[in-house]
């Protein structure tokens, strides 16, 4: 694994918490204590008005009940009265208009039409739309505050005396409080509520951008702290998965670097105790074997120089065809045959040429050293998935694996072989998982093995 790969993969996309909290948090914080103020207000509102309403009511209905014209005349307003009656109905009416921070009243008989009102061009109409008063006349008490602006009929002229009002339907009932005999219409404008009203909202607006703005802070310094902590492990983290991967790469270099040195000793065994002809053969093992270490050696101070952050598209074709020409006399050796097939139109796939020239190496490393002797090496590299993906399956004739080696297989420092490390297949599956493939490993006691590696096509 390339070091300077590993860090700048880990900062492509840098995650920066606290400024997405300073903005998300704002407008969320914000949000919820506008919302929650605005509701509390509402609230708050509401049940003033209802008191004011309440108690208009129970005024009302001490008035109807203690004078009787009222009463008399809900109970039958198709009586005739006589002069003293309608004055003394008069006066009982104007009761109810005099109340304080009365606007105006409208009285309502059953059949929806104003038989009284404190403004004269009212009386006799009658308004059928009008929701508020079926409510009242079915029992309710309606309350509501109204604006001047208010498209209603009844509020005409209303607008030259104030621009808010309560309006309030109070239901007539009988003196026993079974039937409604009719309904009172009364516009407030009960300043000293709306000042308190006002001052309340002020209050509650105060106090959510006060508790808002506190609890946002709060957050901001805990998610601060969180982040700043959050980046530490993470360098931590960076730093630690460098000195892995380091020694990672000192195994796989020592790991690779054996077998190239067992050849040469022997061939140099070989040439102290055979004749000429012989020594020469042995000779050329050692020429090519020395070439092959000069080359890994290359490969290895190449990792310093500077790589791109966006994984390079690197042809598969000579990549394998190298790998079967570095291990020809190896495989003439053991007498295994080997077959390369490779697709017309295999696509590049992401990565880096010389990480996965080591990660084949590696793998038919593998296959040889599993066949000894008179075996048979494929290798099938080809698009798969609807040419989503790349597939390089590296299949062999060895003894294959039981089921608790196929587990362990791939884990660090763990390997089948007498005289292995054990890193050169776990360092084989980081650096495939590192550019998004996978690595999978099929094999059972007397099948062999294969290994399928599949890539991201670039």
């Amino acid at each position: 694994m390339n070091l300077r790969q590993f860090s700048t993969s880990v900062r492509q996309q840098p995650f920066n918490l606290s400024r997405w909290f300073a903005l998300v948090g704002l407008l969320s914080i914000a949000t919820i204590s506008a919302g929650a103020g605005y509701l509390m207000s509402m609230f708050v509102t509401d049940r003033m008005l209802q008191q004011e309403g309440e108690l208009t009511k129970e005024f009302v209905r001490s008035v109807v009940l203690v004078e009787r014209p009222l009463l008399d005349y809900f109970s039958n307003p198709d009586a005739t009265m006589v002069d003293g009656d309608s004055a003394a109905l008069e006066e009982s009416f104007a009761h109810i208009a005099r109340m304080p921070d009365v606007l105006r009243a409208n009285v309502f008989d059953r059949e929806r039409r104003i038989v009284w009102s404190s403004d004269q061009m009212l009386i006799g109409r009658r308004f059928d739309a009008n929701e508020e008063l079926d409510q009242a006349l079915s029992g309710q008490l309606v309350v509501h505050g109204a604006h001047h602006d208010s498209p209603k009929p009844e509020h005409e002229h209303l607008a030259r005396r104030a621009n808010l009002f309560v309006e309030i339907y109070v239901p007539v009932r009988d003196e026993q409080g079974e039937r409604v005999l009719g309904a009172i219409e009364l516009y407030k404008n009960p300043q000293s509520l709306f000042d308190a009203l006002q001052s309340l909202r002020n209050y509650i607006t105060v106090g959510a951008t006060f508790a808002g703005g506190f609890l946002y802070l709060a957050l901001f310094g805990l998610v601060r702290r969180a982040d700043q902590t959050i980046r530490e492990q993470q360098q931590r983290l960076v730093d630690s998965e460098t000195l892995a991967v380091v020694g990672e790469m000192g195994s796989a270099v020592a790991h690779g670097i054996r077998n190239p040195l067992a050849s040469i000793r022997s061939s140099a065994e070989l040439i102290l105790e055979t004749d000429p002809e012989t020594g020469r053969d042995a000779a050329a093992d050692i020429i090519a074997e020395s070439d092959r270490l000069e080359a890994w050696i290359r490969e290895l101070l190449s990792y310093s120089r500077p790589i791109t952050e966006v994984p390079d598209a690197v042809v598969l074709a000579p990549l394998l065809g190298r790998s079967m020409d570095e291990f020809g006399r190896e495989l003439e050796r053991r007498h295994i045959s080997a077959a390369l097939h490779l697709a017309d139109d295999l696509p590049a796939v992401r990565g880096d040429p010389l990480l996965l020239g080591q990660v084949v190496h590696s793998l038919v490393a593998n296959a040889i050293e599993a066949m000894q002797q008179d075996g048979r090496l494929e290798i099938v590299c080809e698009p798969a998935s609807g040419r989503q993906k790349v597939l390089l399956s590296i299949r062999d004739s060895g003894p294959g694996m039981t089921a608790e080696q196929l587990q362990r297989v791939g884990k660090p420092f763990y390997t089948t072989k007498a005289k292995g490390l054990g890193v050169g297949l776990a360092l084989t599956k980081r650096v495939i998982e590192r550019f998004g493939g996978q690595l999978e490993i099929d094999s059972a006691p007397g099948r062999g093995t294969v290994v399928r590696v599949v890539m991201e096509p670039a």
